[in-house]
């Protein structure tokens, strides 16, 4: 059974170019344009990035982690990280 949620409609502008993206994005998806923004907006909504997540964040922002990334295994990964 399907339980209805309350929606309204509400109007936004938007860049031209920004709509015709969402439009292919969602018709690669299969779905209609409402609800592929719906679901984004969604996502966006009540999605939050956990204590982890937080912490690389504030890392990355302070710095410390300039300078080149070796990629090449995940051991250099970490030896260019200064771990």
């Amino acid at each position: 059974m399907d339980i209805a949620i309350p929606k309204k409609a509400q109007s936004f502008r938007l860049p031209v170019e920004l709509i015709e993206r969402l439009k292919q994005m969602a018709k690669k998806q299969n779905r209609s344009l409402n609800n592929f923004v719906e679901c984004v907006l969604l996502d966006v909504a009540y999605t939050e990035p956990n204590a982890e997540t937080l912490a690389a964040i504030e890392e990355a922002k302070s710095g410390k982690l300039q300078g080149p990334l070796d990629v090449s295994s995940v051991e250099a990964m970490y030896k260019s990280m200064g771990l």
